[in-house]
């Protein structure tokens, strides 16, 4: 099974290292997870030079398959083959992960714009996971897709009706 890592277009330091943590890795592995792929954006860590100069590092760790690059254009490819993805709490992330009914869990970074990430987690509650850097592997070794609820499918009529009304037609 693989897992995907994504921290945006920002950098989010914290968050590579902490899934590149022991503790991280070895309750992935308990969950059946062999591989794991991290999108690192500009995140200081241990590879950062590597990673920023486009390259891939793949490396092994508590039998896991580790791959670490910096972006893409677009992460839809790799959210579709994951089984299970954790990330930061942007709503362009947590809406295009669970509109594909992929688990998810996020975790906010507290340090961007008055922690609004961790509103919109709070928010979006019954359908994903949310943690914090410190708890993450508990909340990896603790996580239950089973408990998640359904994410509702996309229904455009919905905006177009609310804009309908507020403009009067």
């Amino acid at each position: 099974m693989l897992a995907f890592v994504t921290v945006g277009t920002f950098e989010f330091d914290l968050l590579v290292q902490t899934v590149l943590s022991d503790g991280v890795l070895l309750a992935l592995r308990n969950h059946g997870y062999t591989c794991l792929v991290v999108q690192c954006g500009n995140s200081a860590f241990e590879f950062a030079h590597a990673v920023a100069g486009g390259q891939t590092v793949t490396l092994d760790r508590h039998d896991v398959r580790v791959e670490l690059w910096k972006s893409k254009g677009a992460l839809d490819a790799e959210y579709r083959r994951a089984d299970l993805v954790i990330g930061h709490a942007g709503a362009g992330t947590i809406l295009e992960v669970l509109r594909l009914r992929k688990p998810l869990i996020v975790v906010p970074n507290p340090t961007l714009l008055h922690n609004h990430q961790l509103e919109l987690a709070r928010a979006l509650g019954p359908y994903l996971a949310t943690s914090s850097i410190d708890n993450l592997a508990a909340t990896v070794a603790a996580f239950d897709t089973g408990a998640l609820r359904e994410f509702p499918p996309f229904d455009g009529s919905r905006f177009r009706a609310l804009v309908d009304d507020e403009m009067g037609f």
